[in-house]
């Protein structure tokens, strides 16, 4: 029968110093094994020797979106000067909570800046691969770019709900009605395609 789990609090005392060696998640003051963390506690001994008191989060920590990461996000509004998005992964991880992100109007493309439109190059729903270049303001938004060939929209719908096709950098093609509409297209790299 295995033991029951001891869960831990910041700043709990565990033990002594001749009892065990602090490992992860614990410091020492005077003697004693603290948890510098909430967690559970967990004791590992090898040979014979003094155990390793450490303390381990139950779940996994939440990886953050970092200034030059290439992010996937959803688009769930426009206005005439930026895009707002729901970043769903960090690379190819799957994000917990979704965070939000703003891609300005001046971030889209890297040529011809001042003739972008935001409604000709994002749609709400679709899905956009963009980098992160700012960690943002108050607002907690993440300011995102695609102005990079490999970055723009690589998932949208037409009108009529179908997947649409990629026909140009700048246009994508409904595959049932055969009408065009404008997007940001991204060229998509071979280690973000799934097989």
């Amino acid at each position: 029968m295995a033991p029951p789990v001891r869960y831990c609090i910041p700043g709990e005392r565990l033990c002594n110093l001749e009892e065990g060696s602090p490992g992860s998640g614990t410091y020492t003051r005077h003697g004693y094994i603290f948890s510098s963390l909430a967690g559970c506690l967990t004791k590992t001994s090898e040979n014979g020797a003094v155990p390793v008191v450490s303390v381990m989060r139950e779940t996994e920590s939440q990886l953050l979106p970092d200034v030059g990461a290439v992010v996937t996000c959803k688009v769930s509004s426009i206005n005439s000067r930026f895009a707002k998005v729901h970043i769903l992964y960090v690379g190819s991880t799957p994000l917990k909570n979704a965070f939000r992100g703003t891609i300005r109007k001046e971030d889209i493309r890297a040529t011809e800046k001042d003739k972008v439109e935001i409604y000709k190059s994002f749609r709400p729903g679709d899905i956009v691969l963009a980098k992160v270049i700012s960690l943002g303001d108050a607002q907690s938004n993440y300011l995102l770019t695609t102005a990079e060939n490999e970055l723009g929209v690589v998932v949208a719908h037409s009108e009529s709900g179908v997947q649409m096709v990629p026909i140009s950098w700048c246009e994508m093609q409904c595959p049932k009605t055969h009408t065009k509409e404008f997007r940001k297209v991204a060229r998509v790299q071979p280690e973000f395609l799934q097989t």
